[in-house]
Protein backbone atom coordinates (compact mmCIF):
# COMPACT_ATOMS: atom_id res chain seq x y z
CA UNK A 1 0.00 0.00 0.00
CA UNK A 2 1.52 3.42 -1.42
CA UNK A 3 2.28 5.54 1.78
CA UNK A 4 1.92 9.57 2.04
CA UNK A 5 4.78 11.73 1.66
CA UNK A 6 5.06 14.24 5.22
CA UNK A 7 5.51 18.05 4.28
CA UNK A 8 6.08 20.99 6.28
CA UNK A 9 6.05 24.51 5.64
CA UNK A 10 8.65 26.89 4.28
CA UNK A 11 6.84 30.64 3.83
CA UNK A 12 7.88 32.15 0.64
CA UNK A 13 8.96 35.42 -0.17
CA UNK A 14 5.92 36.49 -1.98
CA UNK A 15 3.46 35.38 0.91
CA UNK A 16 5.60 37.42 3.20
CA UNK A 17 5.18 40.70 1.06
CA UNK A 18 1.52 39.98 0.48
CA UNK A 19 1.21 39.55 3.95
CA UNK A 20 2.85 42.74 4.82
CA UNK A 21 1.15 45.01 2.72
CA UNK A 22 -2.89 43.30 3.86
CA UNK A 23 -5.74 46.02 5.18
CA UNK A 24 -7.03 43.30 7.59
CA UNK A 25 -7.35 43.59 10.85
CA UNK A 26 -3.81 42.16 13.04
CA UNK A 27 -5.08 39.32 14.39
CA UNK A 28 -7.38 38.06 11.13
CA UNK A 29 -4.34 38.84 8.96
CA UNK A 30 -1.94 36.65 11.44
CA UNK A 31 -4.15 34.05 10.95
CA UNK A 32 -4.44 34.22 6.84
CA UNK A 33 -0.43 34.72 6.64
CA UNK A 34 -0.13 31.28 8.15
CA UNK A 35 -2.50 30.08 6.11
CA UNK A 36 -1.01 31.47 3.18
CA UNK A 37 2.18 30.14 4.08
CA UNK A 38 1.18 26.66 4.09
CA UNK A 39 -0.02 26.96 0.88
CA UNK A 40 3.45 27.93 -0.82
CA UNK A 41 6.67 25.72 -0.72
CA UNK A 42 6.42 22.54 1.33
CA UNK A 43 9.21 20.55 2.16
CA UNK A 44 8.83 16.84 1.79
CA UNK A 45 10.31 14.08 4.12
CA UNK A 46 11.73 11.23 3.93
CA UNK A 47 8.76 8.84 5.30
CA UNK A 48 9.01 6.26 7.72
CA UNK A 49 7.57 3.06 5.88
CA UNK A 50 8.14 0.17 8.54
CA UNK A 51 8.96 0.79 12.65
CA UNK A 52 12.36 -0.20 12.54
CA UNK A 53 13.35 2.23 9.20
CA UNK A 54 15.61 4.72 10.33
CA UNK A 55 16.95 5.51 6.88
CA UNK A 56 15.81 5.40 3.18
CA UNK A 57 17.37 5.06 -0.09
CA UNK A 58 15.82 6.57 -2.90
CA UNK A 59 15.15 4.23 -5.92
CA UNK A 60 13.82 6.64 -8.44
CA UNK A 61 11.72 9.98 -9.11
CA UNK A 62 8.66 9.30 -10.90
CA UNK A 63 8.31 12.71 -10.90
CA UNK A 64 11.11 15.20 -12.51
CA UNK A 65 11.48 18.68 -11.58
CA UNK A 66 8.83 20.73 -13.01
CA UNK A 67 6.28 18.24 -12.60
CA UNK A 68 2.89 19.25 -11.60
CA UNK A 69 1.66 16.92 -8.93
CA UNK A 70 -1.44 15.44 -7.85
CA UNK A 71 -2.75 14.83 -4.62
CA UNK A 72 -2.49 10.60 -4.12
CA UNK A 73 0.04 10.58 -7.20
CA UNK A 74 3.32 8.14 -6.85
CA UNK A 75 6.22 10.58 -6.40
CA UNK A 76 9.05 8.80 -5.71
CA UNK A 77 10.05 4.98 -4.66
CA UNK A 78 11.91 4.39 -1.55
CA UNK A 79 13.90 1.19 -0.16
CA UNK A 80 13.14 0.90 3.34
CA UNK A 81 15.02 -1.70 5.43
CA UNK A 82 12.25 -4.21 4.13
CA UNK A 83 10.78 -3.61 0.59
CA UNK A 84 11.01 -0.74 -2.25
CA UNK A 85 7.36 1.57 -2.15
CA UNK A 86 5.70 3.83 -4.31
CA UNK A 87 5.73 6.78 -2.17
CA UNK A 88 2.59 9.32 -2.89
CA UNK A 89 2.20 13.07 -2.35
CA UNK A 90 -0.51 14.87 -0.21
CA UNK A 91 -1.01 17.94 -1.39
CA UNK A 92 -1.38 19.43 -5.49
CA UNK A 93 1.49 21.37 -6.46
CA UNK A 94 4.67 21.30 -8.61
CA UNK A 95 7.88 19.67 -7.71
CA UNK A 96 10.09 22.26 -7.71
CA UNK A 97 13.45 20.65 -6.43
CA UNK A 98 14.80 17.33 -5.68
CA UNK A 99 17.56 17.64 -2.74
CA UNK A 100 18.36 13.91 -2.81
CA UNK A 101 18.60 12.16 -5.91
CA UNK A 102 18.07 8.74 -7.19
CA UNK A 103 20.98 6.80 -5.55
CA UNK A 104 20.81 8.89 -2.52
CA UNK A 105 20.12 7.61 1.40
CA UNK A 106 18.75 9.85 3.84
CA UNK A 107 17.47 9.70 7.73
CA UNK A 108 13.62 9.46 7.86
CA UNK A 109 12.29 12.82 8.77
CA UNK A 110 14.84 14.77 6.79
CA UNK A 111 13.72 16.39 3.65
CA UNK A 112 14.39 14.75 0.13
CA UNK A 113 12.84 17.54 -2.11
CA UNK A 114 10.39 20.85 -1.75
CA UNK A 115 6.98 20.69 -3.54
CA UNK A 116 5.82 24.31 -4.57
CA UNK A 117 2.37 25.25 -5.14
CA UNK A 118 2.79 27.42 -8.02
CA UNK A 119 5.12 27.03 -11.08
CA UNK A 120 5.85 30.61 -10.10
CA UNK A 121 7.54 29.88 -6.93
CA UNK A 122 9.61 26.78 -8.66
CA UNK A 123 12.28 29.08 -9.09
CA UNK A 124 12.30 30.18 -5.43
CA UNK A 125 12.38 26.92 -4.07
CA UNK A 126 15.32 25.85 -6.13
CA UNK A 127 17.23 28.70 -4.46
CA UNK A 128 15.66 27.53 -1.08
CA UNK A 129 17.06 24.10 -1.81
CA UNK A 130 20.51 25.16 -3.01
CA UNK A 131 20.95 27.22 -0.11
CA UNK A 132 19.56 24.85 2.68
CA UNK A 133 21.98 23.97 4.84
CA UNK A 134 20.56 20.35 5.97
CA UNK A 135 22.40 18.66 3.51
CA UNK A 136 21.21 14.84 3.25
CA UNK A 137 23.36 11.74 3.21
CA UNK A 138 25.43 11.10 0.32
CA UNK A 139 24.72 8.38 -2.28
CA UNK A 140 26.37 5.27 -1.39
CA UNK A 141 29.29 4.19 -3.93
CA UNK A 142 28.35 2.28 -6.70
CA UNK A 143 29.90 -0.78 -5.83
CA UNK A 144 29.22 -4.50 -7.51
CA UNK A 145 26.82 -6.46 -5.05
CA UNK A 146 27.07 -10.24 -5.06
CA UNK A 147 24.47 -11.99 -6.88
CA UNK A 148 22.68 -14.56 -4.69
CA UNK A 149 23.75 -17.88 -5.97
CA UNK A 150 21.17 -20.35 -7.09
CA UNK A 151 20.16 -23.72 -4.65
CA UNK A 152 21.86 -26.01 -6.93
CA UNK A 153 24.76 -25.37 -9.51
CA UNK A 154 25.35 -27.73 -12.25
CA UNK A 155 29.16 -28.79 -13.01
CA UNK A 156 28.45 -28.11 -16.60
CA UNK A 157 27.40 -24.69 -16.51
CA UNK A 158 29.30 -21.83 -17.78
CA UNK A 159 28.68 -18.03 -18.98
CA UNK A 160 25.61 -17.99 -21.35
CA UNK A 161 25.63 -16.40 -24.48
CA UNK A 162 24.07 -12.63 -23.87
CA UNK A 163 21.22 -11.73 -26.81
CA UNK A 164 21.65 -8.48 -28.18
CA UNK A 165 18.62 -7.09 -26.08
CA UNK A 166 20.16 -8.06 -22.65
CA UNK A 167 23.22 -6.38 -23.12
CA UNK A 168 21.39 -3.22 -24.31
CA UNK A 169 19.51 -3.79 -20.77
CA UNK A 170 23.23 -3.69 -18.91
CA UNK A 171 24.17 -0.82 -20.98
CA UNK A 172 20.83 1.61 -19.70
CA UNK A 173 21.16 -0.10 -16.33
CA UNK A 174 24.35 1.14 -15.97
CA UNK A 175 23.35 4.92 -16.18
CA UNK A 176 20.85 4.51 -13.58
CA UNK A 177 21.78 5.89 -10.17
CA UNK A 178 19.97 3.55 -8.19
CA UNK A 179 21.37 0.61 -10.25
CA UNK A 180 24.45 0.17 -8.30
CA UNK A 181 26.33 -0.38 -11.14
CA UNK A 182 23.95 -2.02 -13.20
CA UNK A 183 23.45 -5.22 -10.54
CA UNK A 184 19.79 -4.10 -9.26
CA UNK A 185 17.02 -3.87 -12.00
CA UNK A 186 15.34 -0.72 -11.05
CA UNK A 187 11.28 -1.48 -12.44
CA UNK A 188 7.87 0.08 -10.80
CA UNK A 189 6.43 -2.35 -8.35
CA UNK A 190 2.93 -2.95 -10.88
CA UNK A 191 6.11 -3.59 -13.71
CA UNK A 192 7.41 -6.15 -11.47
CA UNK A 193 4.23 -7.85 -10.71
CA UNK A 194 3.19 -8.10 -14.63
CA UNK A 195 6.79 -9.46 -14.82
CA UNK A 196 5.70 -12.52 -12.36
CA UNK A 197 2.29 -13.17 -14.22
CA UNK A 198 3.85 -13.16 -17.89
CA UNK A 199 6.98 -15.25 -16.71
CA UNK A 200 9.50 -12.13 -17.98
CA UNK A 201 12.76 -12.09 -16.61
CA UNK A 202 13.12 -7.99 -15.65
CA UNK A 203 17.01 -8.33 -16.20
CA UNK A 204 16.64 -8.97 -19.99
CA UNK A 205 13.91 -5.86 -20.51
CA UNK A 206 15.06 -2.73 -21.51
CA UNK A 207 13.64 0.40 -19.51
CA UNK A 208 12.17 3.65 -21.44
CA UNK A 209 11.50 4.95 -17.99
CA UNK A 210 13.70 7.90 -16.56
CA UNK A 211 17.38 6.62 -16.52
CA UNK A 212 16.41 3.21 -17.71
CA UNK A 213 13.37 2.47 -14.94
CA UNK A 214 11.60 -0.54 -16.61
CA UNK A 215 7.66 0.06 -16.47
CA UNK A 216 4.54 -1.50 -17.37
CA UNK A 217 4.49 -1.12 -21.19
CA UNK A 218 8.07 -2.51 -21.13
CA UNK A 219 7.08 -5.59 -19.84
CA UNK A 220 4.64 -5.90 -21.63
CA UNK A 221 6.24 -5.03 -24.77
CA UNK A 222 9.16 -7.45 -24.46
CA UNK A 223 6.51 -10.34 -23.56
CA UNK A 224 5.30 -10.24 -27.27
CA UNK A 225 9.26 -10.42 -28.76
CA UNK A 226 10.33 -14.37 -29.55
CA UNK A 227 12.28 -15.57 -27.08
CA UNK A 228 16.22 -16.06 -27.41
CA UNK A 229 18.03 -19.08 -26.33
CA UNK A 230 20.85 -19.12 -24.31
CA UNK A 231 23.46 -21.51 -24.78
CA UNK A 232 25.78 -22.67 -22.24
CA UNK A 233 29.52 -23.88 -22.77
CA UNK A 234 31.56 -25.96 -19.70
CA UNK A 235 33.10 -24.08 -16.89
CA UNK A 236 35.20 -27.01 -15.71
CA UNK A 237 38.46 -25.25 -14.41
CA UNK A 238 37.98 -22.30 -14.12
CA UNK A 239 39.91 -19.91 -11.55
CA UNK A 240 38.32 -18.21 -8.53
CA UNK A 241 38.47 -14.50 -10.70
CA UNK A 242 36.88 -16.18 -13.43
CA UNK A 243 33.50 -17.26 -11.79
CA UNK A 244 33.26 -14.36 -9.81
CA UNK A 245 33.79 -11.92 -12.65
CA UNK A 246 30.67 -14.40 -14.40
CA UNK A 247 28.62 -13.73 -11.63
CA UNK A 248 29.30 -10.21 -11.57
CA UNK A 249 31.92 -10.04 -8.34
CA UNK A 250 34.76 -7.97 -8.14
CA UNK A 251 37.14 -9.73 -5.74
CA UNK A 252 38.81 -7.06 -3.34
CA UNK A 253 35.74 -4.96 -3.74
CA UNK A 254 34.88 -3.28 -0.36
CA UNK A 255 30.50 -3.10 -0.50
CA UNK A 256 28.60 -1.17 1.36
CA UNK A 257 25.60 -2.64 3.10
CA UNK A 258 22.15 -2.13 1.31
CA UNK A 259 19.22 -0.38 3.75
CA UNK A 260 17.90 -3.99 4.22
CA UNK A 261 21.86 -5.41 5.23
CA UNK A 262 22.01 -2.43 7.62
CA UNK A 263 19.02 -3.34 9.58
CA UNK A 264 19.62 -6.77 9.34
CA UNK A 265 22.83 -6.21 11.23
CA UNK A 266 21.53 -3.73 13.69
CA UNK A 267 18.97 -6.49 14.64
CA UNK A 268 21.54 -8.81 14.98
CA UNK A 269 24.03 -6.75 17.57
CA UNK A 270 20.59 -6.06 19.32
CA UNK A 271 20.47 -9.36 19.64
CA UNK A 272 24.10 -9.93 21.18
CA UNK A 273 22.25 -8.56 24.35
CA UNK A 274 19.97 -11.26 25.16
CA UNK A 275 20.70 -14.40 27.21
CA UNK A 276 20.26 -17.16 25.01
CA UNK A 277 20.32 -20.94 24.92
CA UNK A 278 19.83 -24.06 22.83
CA UNK A 279 17.86 -26.89 22.52
CA UNK A 280 18.09 -29.96 19.98
CA UNK A 281 15.61 -32.55 19.00
CA UNK A 282 15.69 -35.26 16.85
CA UNK A 283 12.24 -36.00 14.75
CA UNK A 284 11.25 -38.97 13.10
CA UNK A 285 9.91 -37.39 9.94
CA UNK A 286 8.55 -40.63 7.58
CA UNK A 287 4.34 -39.68 8.34
CA UNK A 288 5.35 -36.13 7.38
CA UNK A 289 7.07 -37.09 4.50
CA UNK A 290 4.27 -39.42 3.68
CA UNK A 291 1.73 -36.80 4.46
CA UNK A 292 3.41 -33.91 2.25
CA UNK A 293 3.66 -36.83 -1.20
CA UNK A 294 -0.04 -37.48 -0.50
CA UNK A 295 -1.33 -33.69 -0.84
CA UNK A 296 1.60 -32.21 -2.15
CA UNK A 297 -0.23 -32.07 -5.55
CA UNK A 298 -3.01 -29.42 -3.92
CA UNK A 299 -0.22 -27.01 -3.56
CA UNK A 300 0.91 -27.77 0.21
CA UNK A 301 4.27 -26.56 0.77
CA UNK A 302 6.52 -28.12 3.23
CA UNK A 303 7.38 -25.05 4.72
CA UNK A 304 3.33 -24.62 5.39
CA UNK A 305 3.30 -27.93 6.72
CA UNK A 306 5.79 -27.26 9.48
CA UNK A 307 4.71 -23.85 10.50
CA UNK A 308 1.50 -25.71 11.07
CA UNK A 309 2.90 -28.13 13.14
CA UNK A 310 4.77 -25.54 15.46
CA UNK A 311 1.35 -23.22 15.70
CA UNK A 312 -0.11 -26.18 16.84
CA UNK A 313 2.22 -27.07 19.47
CA UNK A 314 2.36 -23.70 20.67
CA UNK A 315 -0.62 -23.91 21.29
CA UNK A 316 -0.28 -26.08 23.95
CA UNK A 317 3.27 -23.76 25.25
CA UNK A 318 2.22 -20.61 25.16
CA UNK A 319 5.24 -19.53 26.75
CA UNK A 320 7.41 -20.32 24.16
CA UNK A 321 5.18 -18.10 22.06
CA UNK A 322 5.97 -15.26 24.27
CA UNK A 323 8.45 -12.27 23.71
CA UNK A 324 10.32 -9.87 25.72
CA UNK A 325 11.36 -6.55 24.83
CA UNK A 326 11.81 -4.20 27.92
CA UNK A 327 13.88 -6.37 29.64
CA UNK A 328 11.53 -5.93 32.55
CA UNK A 329 8.07 -7.96 31.65
CA UNK A 330 7.13 -10.14 29.17
CA UNK A 331 4.38 -10.75 26.96
CA UNK A 332 1.90 -13.76 26.42
CA UNK A 333 1.19 -13.42 22.77
CA UNK A 334 -2.72 -13.70 21.82
CA UNK A 335 -1.86 -15.03 18.22
CA UNK A 336 0.04 -17.30 16.85
CA UNK A 337 2.39 -15.63 13.91
CA UNK A 338 4.96 -18.13 12.38
CA UNK A 339 7.66 -15.58 10.68
CA UNK A 340 9.82 -17.89 8.70
CA UNK A 341 13.14 -16.74 6.97
CA UNK A 342 13.45 -16.19 3.31
CA UNK A 343 17.50 -15.22 1.63
CA UNK A 344 16.06 -12.59 -0.97
CA UNK A 345 18.64 -10.46 -3.25
CA UNK A 346 20.32 -8.38 -0.92
CA UNK A 347 19.36 -9.51 1.90
CA UNK A 348 17.41 -11.47 4.49
CA UNK A 349 13.23 -11.07 5.72
CA UNK A 350 11.04 -13.23 7.67
CA UNK A 351 7.35 -13.19 6.04
CA UNK A 352 4.98 -14.29 8.61
CA UNK A 353 1.73 -16.92 8.46
CA UNK A 354 -0.73 -15.21 10.96
CA UNK A 355 -2.76 -17.22 13.05
CA UNK A 356 -1.78 -20.27 11.50
CA UNK A 357 -2.73 -22.50 14.28
CA UNK A 358 -6.54 -21.67 13.08
CA UNK A 359 -6.17 -21.62 9.51
CA UNK A 360 -6.04 -24.52 7.19
CA UNK A 361 -2.87 -26.00 5.33
CA UNK A 362 -4.50 -25.49 2.13
CA UNK A 363 -5.01 -21.75 2.75
CA UNK A 364 -1.94 -21.65 4.61
CA UNK A 365 -0.02 -22.50 1.79
CA UNK A 366 -1.51 -20.32 -0.55
CA UNK A 367 -0.84 -18.10 1.43
CA UNK A 368 2.89 -18.60 1.80
CA UNK A 369 3.22 -18.61 -2.16
CA UNK A 370 1.97 -15.36 -2.29
CA UNK A 371 4.13 -13.44 0.92
CA UNK A 372 7.11 -15.14 -0.93
CA UNK A 373 6.63 -14.14 -4.24
CA UNK A 374 5.77 -10.33 -2.48
CA UNK A 375 8.82 -10.25 -0.51
CA UNK A 376 11.21 -11.07 -3.78
CA UNK A 377 9.75 -8.85 -5.31
CA UNK A 378 9.92 -6.16 -2.29
CA UNK A 379 6.51 -5.54 -1.81
CA UNK A 380 5.83 -6.62 1.65
CA UNK A 381 3.46 -4.67 3.99
CA UNK A 382 5.10 -3.79 7.41
CA UNK A 383 2.18 -6.32 9.18
CA UNK A 384 3.28 -8.77 6.85
CA UNK A 385 7.08 -8.83 7.99
CA UNK A 386 7.06 -7.95 11.62
CA UNK A 387 4.28 -9.46 13.24
CA UNK A 388 6.21 -12.55 13.93
CA UNK A 389 5.58 -14.35 17.57
CA UNK A 390 7.87 -17.66 16.71
CA UNK A 391 10.34 -18.05 14.16
CA UNK A 392 11.52 -20.88 12.00
CA UNK A 393 14.63 -20.76 9.73
CA UNK A 394 14.85 -24.03 6.77
CA UNK A 395 17.81 -24.84 5.52
CA UNK A 396 17.21 -28.90 5.31
CA UNK A 397 15.82 -27.75 1.78
CA UNK A 398 19.60 -27.37 1.33
CA UNK A 399 20.48 -30.48 2.58
CA UNK A 400 21.85 -28.55 5.73
CA UNK A 401 21.42 -31.68 8.79
CA UNK A 402 21.78 -28.95 11.73
CA UNK A 403 22.45 -25.17 12.40
CA UNK A 404 21.85 -22.87 14.88
CA UNK A 405 19.84 -19.86 14.44
CA UNK A 406 19.65 -16.21 16.08
CA UNK A 407 17.57 -14.85 18.05
CA UNK A 408 15.36 -12.06 16.55
CA UNK A 409 14.81 -9.38 18.77
CA UNK A 410 11.55 -9.04 20.80
CA UNK A 411 10.86 -12.79 20.19
CA UNK A 412 11.12 -15.59 22.39
CA UNK A 413 12.09 -18.01 20.68
CA UNK A 414 13.63 -19.06 16.97
CA UNK A 415 13.37 -22.74 15.40
CA UNK A 416 16.25 -24.02 13.44
CA UNK A 417 15.19 -27.22 11.12
CA UNK A 418 17.67 -29.31 9.25
CA UNK A 419 16.99 -31.73 6.60
CA UNK A 420 15.30 -35.06 6.64
CA UNK A 421 17.58 -37.84 6.02
CA UNK A 422 17.74 -41.75 6.12
CA UNK A 423 18.98 -43.30 9.38
CA UNK A 424 19.72 -46.38 10.94
CA UNK A 425 18.21 -46.66 14.14
CA UNK A 426 17.64 -49.32 17.10
CA UNK A 427 13.76 -50.51 17.10
CA UNK A 428 12.03 -51.01 20.50
CA UNK A 429 12.40 -54.51 19.56
CA UNK A 430 16.36 -54.18 19.77
CA UNK A 431 16.37 -54.87 15.77
CA UNK A 432 18.21 -52.46 13.65
CA UNK A 433 15.81 -50.42 11.24
CA UNK A 434 15.60 -47.21 8.79
CA UNK A 435 14.12 -44.31 9.43
CA UNK A 436 14.02 -40.71 7.89
CA UNK A 437 15.00 -38.20 10.69
CA UNK A 438 15.64 -34.57 11.21
CA UNK A 439 17.15 -32.40 13.61
CA UNK A 440 15.74 -29.13 14.94
CA UNK A 441 17.60 -26.82 17.39
CA UNK A 442 15.42 -24.02 19.20
CA UNK A 443 17.05 -20.50 20.41
CA UNK A 444 15.62 -19.14 23.23
CA UNK A 445 15.69 -16.07 25.35
CA UNK A 446 16.50 -17.64 28.92
CA UNK A 447 15.16 -14.51 30.66
CA UNK A 448 11.45 -15.55 29.99
CA UNK A 449 11.90 -19.81 28.39
CA UNK A 450 13.65 -22.10 30.50
CA UNK A 451 15.19 -25.47 29.88
CA UNK A 452 12.28 -28.04 30.66
CA UNK A 453 9.76 -25.21 29.01
CA UNK A 454 11.70 -26.10 25.03
CA UNK A 455 11.79 -29.85 25.90
CA UNK A 456 8.17 -29.93 26.67
CA UNK A 457 7.58 -27.73 23.59
CA UNK A 458 10.05 -30.01 21.11
CA UNK A 459 8.07 -33.53 22.69
CA UNK A 460 4.76 -31.63 21.58
CA UNK A 461 5.89 -31.12 17.84
CA UNK A 462 7.79 -34.23 17.74
CA UNK A 463 4.54 -36.28 18.67
CA UNK A 464 2.27 -33.81 15.87
CA UNK A 465 5.21 -34.55 13.61
CA UNK A 466 5.48 -38.20 13.81
CA UNK A 467 1.70 -38.48 13.92
CA UNK A 468 0.60 -35.78 11.52
CA UNK A 469 -3.14 -36.16 11.11
CA UNK A 470 -4.35 -33.24 12.46
CA UNK A 471 -2.33 -31.04 10.27
CA UNK A 472 -5.11 -31.00 7.48
CA UNK A 473 -8.13 -30.49 9.77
Amino acid sequence: MARLLNTSFIPSSQSLRRNATSSTPALISGRRSRAQVQAKIREIFMPALSSTMTEGKIVSWVKSEGDKLSKGESVVVVESDKADMDVETFYDGYLASIMVEEGGVATVGSAIALLAETEDEIAEAKAKAGSSSAAPVAPAPAAAAPEPLPEKIPDNVGPAVVPKAAATVAAVASTHPASEGGKRIVASPYAKKLAKDLKVDLGSVVGSGPLGRIVAKDVEAFAAQPTVAAVAEPSVGKSAAAVAAEAGIQLGSVVPFTTMQGAVSRNMLESLSVPTFRVGYTITTDALDALYKKIKSKGVTMTALLAKATALALVKHPVVNSGCRDGKSFTYNSNINIAVAVAIDGGLITPVLQDADKVDIYTLSRKWKELVDKARAKQLQPHEYNTGTFTVSNLGMFGVDRFDAILPPGTGAIMAVGSSQPTVVATKDGRIGRKNQMQVNVTADHRIIYGADLASFLQTLAKIIEDPKDLTF
